[in-house]
Protein backbone atom coordinates (compact mmCIF):
# COMPACT_ATOMS: atom_id res chain seq x y z
CA UNK A 1 0.00 0.00 0.00
CA UNK A 2 1.28 3.47 -0.85
CA UNK A 3 2.38 5.78 1.95
CA UNK A 4 2.01 9.55 2.35
CA UNK A 5 5.24 11.55 2.10
CA UNK A 6 4.23 15.23 1.97
CA UNK A 7 1.22 17.37 2.78
CA UNK A 8 0.31 19.84 0.01
CA UNK A 9 -2.77 21.83 0.96
CA UNK A 10 -6.42 21.79 1.94
CA UNK A 11 -8.87 21.88 -0.98
CA UNK A 12 -12.09 23.82 -1.31
CA UNK A 13 -15.42 22.23 -0.45
CA UNK A 14 -17.40 21.03 2.55
CA UNK A 15 -16.08 17.47 2.47
CA UNK A 16 -12.74 18.51 4.01
CA UNK A 17 -10.48 17.10 1.27
CA UNK A 18 -6.71 17.43 1.34
CA UNK A 19 -4.03 17.15 -1.33
CA UNK A 20 -1.29 14.74 -0.24
CA UNK A 21 1.80 13.39 -2.02
CA UNK A 22 2.47 9.64 -1.76
CA UNK A 23 5.54 7.50 -2.27
CA UNK A 24 4.37 6.37 -5.72
CA UNK A 25 5.33 9.85 -6.92
CA UNK A 26 1.76 11.06 -7.38
CA UNK A 27 -0.57 13.44 -5.57
CA UNK A 28 -3.97 12.30 -4.31
CA UNK A 29 -7.07 14.08 -3.06
CA UNK A 30 -7.73 12.41 0.29
CA UNK A 31 -11.04 12.49 2.12
CA UNK A 32 -11.05 11.45 5.76
CA UNK A 33 -13.76 9.76 7.77
CA UNK A 34 -15.42 12.36 9.99
CA UNK A 35 -18.46 12.85 12.18
CA UNK A 36 -21.45 14.46 10.50
CA UNK A 37 -20.30 13.18 7.10
CA UNK A 38 -20.39 9.46 7.91
CA UNK A 39 -21.60 8.30 4.50
CA UNK A 40 -19.12 10.37 2.47
CA UNK A 41 -16.48 7.66 2.17
CA UNK A 42 -18.89 4.74 1.57
CA UNK A 43 -20.65 6.84 -1.08
CA UNK A 44 -17.37 7.77 -2.77
CA UNK A 45 -16.15 4.18 -2.82
CA UNK A 46 -19.33 2.64 -4.22
CA UNK A 47 -19.76 5.37 -6.85
CA UNK A 48 -16.13 5.02 -7.91
CA UNK A 49 -16.31 1.25 -8.31
CA UNK A 50 -19.51 1.43 -10.37
CA UNK A 51 -18.18 4.28 -12.52
CA UNK A 52 -15.00 2.30 -13.23
CA UNK A 53 -17.04 -0.75 -14.21
CA UNK A 54 -19.01 1.40 -16.65
CA UNK A 55 -15.80 2.86 -18.10
CA UNK A 56 -16.62 6.40 -17.04
CA UNK A 57 -13.97 9.12 -16.63
CA UNK A 58 -13.49 9.10 -12.87
CA UNK A 59 -9.93 9.57 -11.55
CA UNK A 60 -8.25 6.40 -10.32
CA UNK A 61 -8.99 5.95 -6.63
CA UNK A 62 -7.90 3.69 -3.83
CA UNK A 63 -8.06 3.11 -0.10
CA UNK A 64 -5.05 4.44 1.81
CA UNK A 65 -3.70 4.37 5.34
CA UNK A 66 -2.54 7.65 6.88
CA UNK A 67 -0.35 7.22 10.00
CA UNK A 68 -1.40 9.18 13.09
CA UNK A 69 1.80 11.24 13.15
CA UNK A 70 1.17 12.36 9.57
CA UNK A 71 -2.51 13.08 10.23
CA UNK A 72 -1.52 15.37 13.10
CA UNK A 73 0.13 17.72 10.57
CA UNK A 74 -3.12 18.25 8.66
CA UNK A 75 -5.25 21.35 9.37
CA UNK A 76 -8.51 20.51 11.17
CA UNK A 77 -7.29 16.96 11.84
CA UNK A 78 -9.21 17.03 15.12
CA UNK A 79 -12.42 16.84 13.07
CA UNK A 80 -11.49 13.39 11.78
CA UNK A 81 -12.83 10.18 13.31
CA UNK A 82 -10.13 7.51 13.72
CA UNK A 83 -10.25 4.97 10.88
CA UNK A 84 -7.71 2.62 9.35
CA UNK A 85 -8.54 3.57 5.76
CA UNK A 86 -9.31 6.83 3.97
CA UNK A 87 -10.49 7.48 0.40
CA UNK A 88 -7.85 8.77 -2.02
CA UNK A 89 -8.51 9.95 -5.57
CA UNK A 90 -5.69 10.64 -8.02
CA UNK A 91 -5.19 14.37 -8.51
CA UNK A 92 -5.68 15.37 -12.14
CA UNK A 93 -3.45 18.39 -12.92
CA UNK A 94 -4.11 21.27 -15.29
CA UNK A 95 -7.89 21.16 -14.93
CA UNK A 96 -10.60 23.76 -14.56
CA UNK A 97 -14.05 23.12 -13.17
CA UNK A 98 -17.16 23.75 -15.20
CA UNK A 99 -17.66 27.23 -13.72
CA UNK A 100 -14.20 28.33 -14.80
CA UNK A 101 -14.55 27.47 -18.49
CA UNK A 102 -16.62 29.85 -20.60
CA UNK A 103 -16.28 28.23 -24.01
CA UNK A 104 -16.37 24.49 -24.71
CA UNK A 105 -16.43 23.58 -28.38
CA UNK A 106 -15.82 19.89 -27.93
CA UNK A 107 -15.42 17.00 -25.45
CA UNK A 108 -12.88 14.38 -26.56
CA UNK A 109 -14.48 11.64 -24.46
CA UNK A 110 -18.06 12.54 -25.38
CA UNK A 111 -18.91 8.85 -25.76
CA UNK A 112 -18.99 8.57 -21.94
CA UNK A 113 -21.35 11.47 -21.23
CA UNK A 114 -24.61 9.53 -21.50
CA UNK A 115 -23.21 7.07 -18.97
CA UNK A 116 -22.37 9.87 -16.52
CA UNK A 117 -25.91 11.23 -16.67
CA UNK A 118 -27.44 7.80 -16.14
CA UNK A 119 -25.03 7.04 -13.29
CA UNK A 120 -26.11 10.22 -11.52
CA UNK A 121 -29.77 9.35 -11.77
CA UNK A 122 -29.14 5.74 -10.80
CA UNK A 123 -27.20 6.71 -7.68
CA UNK A 124 -29.46 9.59 -6.73
CA UNK A 125 -26.58 12.06 -7.03
CA UNK A 126 -27.93 15.48 -6.12
CA UNK A 127 -24.58 17.19 -6.51
CA UNK A 128 -23.57 17.02 -10.18
CA UNK A 129 -22.87 20.72 -10.48
CA UNK A 130 -20.38 22.45 -12.75
CA UNK A 131 -17.94 22.38 -9.83
CA UNK A 132 -18.00 18.60 -9.84
CA UNK A 133 -16.83 18.17 -13.40
CA UNK A 134 -13.22 18.85 -14.34
CA UNK A 135 -12.18 19.97 -17.80
CA UNK A 136 -8.64 19.18 -18.93
CA UNK A 137 -7.77 21.03 -22.14
CA UNK A 138 -6.80 18.80 -25.05
CA UNK A 139 -6.69 21.41 -27.81
CA UNK A 140 -8.03 24.96 -27.85
CA UNK A 141 -11.53 24.93 -26.31
CA UNK A 142 -11.66 21.13 -26.57
CA UNK A 143 -11.51 19.23 -23.29
CA UNK A 144 -11.32 15.83 -21.64
CA UNK A 145 -14.08 15.71 -19.03
CA UNK A 146 -13.63 14.08 -15.62
CA UNK A 147 -16.25 13.53 -12.92
CA UNK A 148 -15.40 13.99 -9.24
CA UNK A 149 -17.01 14.21 -5.80
CA UNK A 150 -19.67 11.58 -5.23
CA UNK A 151 -20.06 12.25 -1.51
CA UNK A 152 -23.76 13.02 -1.92
CA UNK A 153 -25.04 10.05 -3.85
CA UNK A 154 -28.11 8.42 -2.29
CA UNK A 155 -29.23 11.94 -1.50
CA UNK A 156 -26.78 12.84 1.26
CA UNK A 157 -23.39 12.43 2.92
CA UNK A 158 -25.21 11.30 6.08
CA UNK A 159 -28.18 9.35 4.70
CA UNK A 160 -30.23 6.97 6.81
CA UNK A 161 -32.12 3.86 5.71
CA UNK A 162 -35.59 5.50 5.53
CA UNK A 163 -34.28 8.38 3.41
CA UNK A 164 -32.62 6.26 0.71
CA UNK A 165 -35.82 4.32 0.34
CA UNK A 166 -37.53 7.53 -0.74
CA UNK A 167 -35.03 9.16 -3.10
CA UNK A 168 -36.40 11.54 -5.77
CA UNK A 169 -37.54 9.85 -8.95
CA UNK A 170 -37.96 12.95 -11.11
CA UNK A 171 -35.72 15.02 -13.33
CA UNK A 172 -33.53 17.64 -11.71
CA UNK A 173 -32.18 20.90 -13.02
CA UNK A 174 -28.46 20.55 -13.65
CA UNK A 175 -26.45 22.92 -15.81
CA UNK A 176 -23.63 20.36 -15.85
CA UNK A 177 -25.91 17.65 -17.22
CA UNK A 178 -27.32 20.01 -19.84
CA UNK A 179 -23.82 20.89 -20.96
CA UNK A 180 -22.90 17.22 -21.26
CA UNK A 181 -26.13 16.36 -23.07
CA UNK A 182 -25.32 18.94 -25.73
CA UNK A 183 -22.25 16.92 -26.75
CA UNK A 184 -23.95 13.51 -26.91
CA UNK A 185 -24.22 12.75 -30.61
CA UNK A 186 -26.66 9.85 -30.68
CA UNK A 187 -29.75 9.25 -28.60
CA UNK A 188 -28.99 5.53 -28.67
CA UNK A 189 -25.99 6.07 -26.40
CA UNK A 190 -28.37 6.46 -23.46
CA UNK A 191 -30.01 3.11 -24.18
CA UNK A 192 -26.65 1.38 -24.48
CA UNK A 193 -25.57 2.59 -21.05
CA UNK A 194 -28.96 1.75 -19.54
CA UNK A 195 -28.58 -1.84 -20.77
CA UNK A 196 -25.05 -1.99 -19.37
CA UNK A 197 -26.21 -0.77 -15.95
CA UNK A 198 -29.08 -3.24 -15.91
CA UNK A 199 -26.77 -6.16 -16.70
CA UNK A 200 -24.25 -5.54 -13.92
CA UNK A 201 -24.34 -8.80 -11.94
CA UNK A 202 -26.14 -8.49 -8.62
CA UNK A 203 -23.31 -10.32 -6.88
CA UNK A 204 -20.85 -7.67 -8.15
CA UNK A 205 -22.91 -4.86 -6.64
CA UNK A 206 -23.08 -6.83 -3.39
CA UNK A 207 -19.33 -7.45 -3.52
CA UNK A 208 -18.55 -3.75 -4.01
CA UNK A 209 -20.68 -2.79 -1.03
CA UNK A 210 -19.16 -5.58 1.07
CA UNK A 211 -15.65 -4.15 0.54
CA UNK A 212 -16.55 -0.94 2.40
CA UNK A 213 -14.15 -0.91 5.38
CA UNK A 214 -15.72 -1.92 8.68
CA UNK A 215 -14.44 1.16 10.52
CA UNK A 216 -16.47 3.41 8.22
CA UNK A 217 -19.27 2.29 10.56
CA UNK A 218 -21.78 1.15 7.96
CA UNK A 219 -24.06 -1.43 9.54
CA UNK A 220 -25.09 -4.68 7.87
CA UNK A 221 -28.59 -3.26 7.55
CA UNK A 222 -27.27 -0.12 5.83
CA UNK A 223 -25.16 -2.15 3.41
CA UNK A 224 -28.20 -4.27 2.58
CA UNK A 225 -30.29 -1.13 2.09
CA UNK A 226 -27.63 0.31 -0.22
CA UNK A 227 -27.76 -2.77 -2.46
CA UNK A 228 -31.56 -2.84 -2.38
CA UNK A 229 -31.95 0.77 -3.50
CA UNK A 230 -29.37 0.36 -6.29
CA UNK A 231 -31.22 -2.67 -7.64
CA UNK A 232 -34.60 -0.95 -7.32
CA UNK A 233 -33.53 2.26 -9.03
CA UNK A 234 -31.86 0.56 -11.97
CA UNK A 235 -34.92 -1.61 -12.59
CA UNK A 236 -37.83 0.72 -11.81
CA UNK A 237 -36.56 4.30 -11.86
CA UNK A 238 -34.04 4.57 -14.70
CA UNK A 239 -36.30 3.06 -17.40
CA UNK A 240 -38.97 5.68 -16.59
CA UNK A 241 -36.60 8.61 -16.14
CA UNK A 242 -34.59 8.11 -19.31
CA UNK A 243 -37.43 8.76 -21.81
CA UNK A 244 -38.35 11.91 -19.88
CA UNK A 245 -34.76 13.17 -19.90
CA UNK A 246 -34.47 12.54 -23.62
CA UNK A 247 -37.77 14.30 -24.33
CA UNK A 248 -37.38 17.28 -22.02
CA UNK A 249 -33.61 17.89 -22.01
CA UNK A 250 -31.75 16.02 -24.76
CA UNK A 251 -33.97 16.53 -27.81
CA UNK A 252 -34.60 20.26 -27.27
CA UNK A 253 -30.82 20.77 -27.23
CA UNK A 254 -30.42 19.01 -30.58
CA UNK A 255 -33.44 20.27 -32.49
Amino acid sequence: MIKPVAYRRKLEGKSNAHLIAFDDGRDYVVKFFQAGFEKTLPNEWVAYCLARYLGLPVPFSRLVEIPEDFTAMIPDYNQFTPAQFQFASLYVPNCLDGHQVTNVSGIVNAETLAGIILLDYWLGNRDRTRKNILLQEDTKDVYHLWIIDHAEILGSYNWEIPSIGNLPTGLRKSAAQRMMAAFIEKEEEFTEYLELIQTIPIFLIEEIVSTIPDDWMLTKEEKKAMVTVLLKRRKKVLPKLLPRFIKKVYRPLHE
